[in-house]
């Protein structure tokens, strides 16, 4: 039987291209109030795998426009109900529902504290996006699965849209247009040797530098989640201070690389992890002692960490049902995760 998150993986394409026709004039009035604003600052609010969204586009906005975007505590409105002086500020807010409390607090507050409000949601009547001054919807259609897969990927397209549009980026936007094409590439693609050395593991890490970094984090909670599996997250720089002192024979590892600057450290920490004895599996490059894993070619290098992550969640979905899990239904999660 095909799982619900098989399916809501395979949509990827379509949504892609759905979002980018439908929602083009909300995209287009946000961007125009940004460009209006100009902002000094991004901040963003996001929990889960939303705010892995946001994670990447804070390296989205900051590698493009060179504008700083930090991640804001939901709690300082929510439950401390301390006010943020957002003058010149944009905050973007991340949520697959838009329903949760904190989330929409925080928005609410935001632009009480003057900041341009941008909502990035499932649901442009949800109560986050009530409460910004612009939404972008998703229109990714009901995720029947526990895990974000689609709206995720939608998530992240809807800011790299938003970023290429502000900044009237004409590679950005071209990349952008074209990514419905690379998604549909990406899910053809055989990632089964990491599947395999996968299924019987207990712990592994997943690293990324740049907008990859967004992509490992996400695929360490999604490797969590559906399979039982104890992964973390970190940066191909920061997993060499400290962390890897547990790399020993074995010990697997997923190295995302695209091809932008910081592909090469990628390599260089991936072959010295190798040569500790790592099981390294690496995308976008050869390393010496690692697995090549195949991936789309010739990405933009803003938007190729987003189409692995197509790559991955059809490998993960396969990797779930081999350990014995059901992907649509982890343990002890739900679909609408409300906080205060």
């Amino acid at each position: 039987m095909t799982s619900h998150m098989a399916r809501e993986v395979a949509e990827i394409p379509e949504v892609a291209a759905r979002f980018l026709s439908q929602s083009r004039p909300a995209l287009e009035a946000a961007a125009q109030a940004m460009r209006a604003l100009d902002p000094s600052l991004i901040v963003t609010v996001a929990r889960g795998s939303s705010d892995h969204a946001a994670t990447y586009l804070k390296y989205a906005a900051e590698l493009v426009a060179g504008v700083p975007v930090a991640s804001v505590g939901p709690s300082v409105a929510s439950v401390y109900h301390r006010p943020l002086r957002l003058g010149r500020a944009a905050c973007i807010g991340i949520s697959q529902s838009g329903r949760s409390p904190d989330i929409v607090e925080m928005m609410r507050a935001a632009g009480s504290g003057g900041a341009l409000s941008i909502a990035i949601t499932n649901f442009a009547d949800s109560p986050m996006a009530i409460a910004s001054a612009h939404c972008l919807p998703l229109l990714a259609g009901a995720e029947h699965s526990v895990a974000a897969t689609k709206t995720f990927v939608i998530s992240v397209l809807a800011s790299l849209a938003l970023v290429a549009e502000w900044r009237e980026d004409a590679p950005l936007r071209a990349a952008v247009n074209a990514l419905p094409e690379a998604f549909a590439a990406a899910l053809k693609l055989d990632w089964s040797p990491l599947a395999a050395r996968l299924t019987r593991a207990q712990s592994a890490y997943v690293l990324g530098r740049g907008p990859a970094f967004a992509i490992a984090s996400e695929s360490a909670l999604k490797l969590k989640e559906t399979c039982g599996l104890h992964a973390e997250a970190y940066s191909a720089a920061e997993v060499l201070h400290g962390p890897s002192a547990i790399v020993q024979s074995g010990f697997p590892i997923l190295a995302l690389a695209v091809d932008d600057a910081a592909r090469t450290g990628v390599i260089q920490t991936a072959e010295l992890l190798a040569s500790q004895g790592a099981d390294v599996f690496i995308t976008g490059a050869e390393a010496k002692g690692a697995t090549a894993l195949p991936s789309v070619a010739n990405q933009h290098g803003i938007t190729a960490p987003l189409v692995l992550a197509v790559s991955f969640y059809a490998f993960v979905e396969a990797l779930a049902r081999r350990r014995g899990f059901d992907p649509d239904t982890p343990p002890y999660l739900r679909k609408v995760t409300e906080t205060i």
